[in-house]
């Protein structure tokens, strides 16, 4: 497997993982990221590569940045985020 496949499915894996633990079906995800759940089963499969808008949609909806859903880190931002829903 390439390596571009590979981080594509890593990356479709956070997808799946971050989208269960907020209690989302791919339905749900695709109707809040204005995407449609086919493309969110490709993602989340690795099968299709995304474009920086729906990349940021996703990331938006899945309360992450785009930077965890890329390669995984977890960045200032997301810190920000989980303060965020801390405090309420």
């Amino acid at each position: 497997m390439a390596k571009e496949e590979m981080s594509m499915v890593e990356m479709g894996l956070r997808i799946v993982e971050r989208r269960k633990r907020l209690g989302l079906t791919q339905e749900t995800l695709a109707e809040k990221a204005d995407v449609t759940p086919q493309f969110v089963s490709y993602a989340e499969s690795g099968k299709r590569a995304m474009r920086p808008e729906n990349l940021l949609k996703m990331a938006n909806v899945l309360e992450v940045s785009a930077d965890y859903l890329l390669t995984g880190q977890i960045i200032d931002k997301d810190m920000l985020l989980l303060s965020d829903k801390l405090r309420s």
